[in-house]
């Protein structure tokens, strides 16, 4: 299943959202560093990993924890590897 850059970016905003409920991802710019914004410990961070691969059906490697430090990167790994 291919995943669109809006359903990406839906699916991060209801990851995000998850760990920290009051969070205000639709005014986060795309390049703003997601850990330091909603101050995620890495526990935070592991369980948004998880949120994402399960709702996205994506398999996502620690290898690639560098790319999700934004909105931007997040959905253009779910985007990419979906297709």
């Amino acid at each position: 299943m291919s995943i669109t850059d809006d359903e990406a970016r839906a699916m991060v905003a209801r990851a995000v959202r998850r760990i920290v409920p009051d969070a205000e991802v639709e005014t986060l710019a795309p390049g703003a560093d997601l850990r330091r914004t909603f101050e995620l410990d890495s526990l935070d961070f592991l369980g948004f990993v998880e949120l994402l691969v399960s709702d996205s059906g994506v398999r996502i490697d620690e290898d690639d924890y560098p790319e999700l430090t934004t909105t931007a990167g997040c959905a253009d790994l779910l985007v990419r590897r979906s297709a």
